[in-house]
């Protein structure tokens, strides 16, 4: 499951590395813990050129009352072990809330790391899970849908985060699923309208777990209402070793702070 993530780079970075504009009067507010029901930037099928605010938590156009689904498994209903080895049937290609959805209407939802807990604690014993060399914002696959509300005419437009089978870092924490995580190369594809069906399945794998490392957290991030940057500190080492660095406090990610990129909020906070 992926139910936490963060975004915090400014708009003219989103606007940069995903060559779309935030159109005028949207505002896009960083937020070191996006929870379900909030606001965050997507890229849809739609309009591939624009940065939209959508709520998390995807609602289908044919409920009949709100709904928050957050994830939407690569496996649909098969899998139930959720085996890493698993190679059978997408599953998510029949689920009613997400055989339309993934057909014709895909989105990119920008982040810069995504929060985890274990299997059996959750969100009791968290963990910040970022890609390596500073390769931030990437992208989540996801879906999304339009629902409106019959009583007050209300129009919300949703996306949920496609899930799959755990890679070797996730399993470590351990947890028993991985969100799909986009190469980059793929993400215009992802969003092609002229994408078939079995191309589209084909991109939901879990992410390289070498380009990947993950920190422990305090569970103190676990509350949806709580946004600042000490919510990203780490209270431990790392899952993987990164090449070190010649000062090491106890609260220092190593080796994370040369090269930095001018401006990047994450290098602030985790060589601090």
């Amino acid at each position: 499951m992926c139910g936490r993530y963060v975004l915090v780079q400014k708009t003219e970075v989103l606007e940069k590395r995903f060559n779309a504009n935030v159109p005028e009067g949207i505002e896009i507010k960083p937020s070191y813990n996006i929870s379900p029901g909030q606001y965050a930037p997507v890229i849809t099928n739609e309009n591939p050129r624009e940065i939209r605010l959508f709520r998390f938590g995807m609602t289908p156009f044919w409920a009949g009352k709100p709904l928050y689904l957050l994830n939407a498994r690569t496996e649909g209903d098969h899998n139930k072990d959720n085996d890493p080895g698993y190679k059978g049937l997408k599953g998510i290609i029949t689920k009613p809330a997400f055989r339309k959805p993934i057909r014709s209407q895909r989105c990119l939802v920008p982040a810069d790391c995504f929060i985890e807990g274990t299997t059996s604690e959750k969100l009791s014993k968290p963990f910040v899970v970022y890609l390596r060399n500073r390769e931030r914002p990437f992208s989540f696959a996801g879906i999304w849908d339009t629902w409106t509300n019959r009583e007050t005419g209300e129009v919300i437009s949703s996306f949920a985060i496609i899930t799959t089978v755990a890679n070797a870092l996730l399993r470590k924490l351990p947890h028993h699923r991985s969100p799909v995580i986009l190469d980059r190369k793929h993400e215009a594809k992802w969003l092609s309208n002229d994408l078939s069906l079995a191309d589209a399945t084909a991109l939901l794998k879990p992410f390289s777990s070498g380009r990947m490392n993950a920190y422990p957290v305090s569970p103190g991030i676990k509350n949806p209402g709580a946004d600042h940057a000490g919510l990203l500190k780490p209270v431990g080492e790392r899952l993987y070793p990164e090449y070190a660095a010649k000062s090491s406090p106890a609260l220092k990610l190593q080796g994370m702070g040369s090269n930095k990129r001018r401006g990047d909020p994450l290098d602030r906070i985790w060589n601090t």
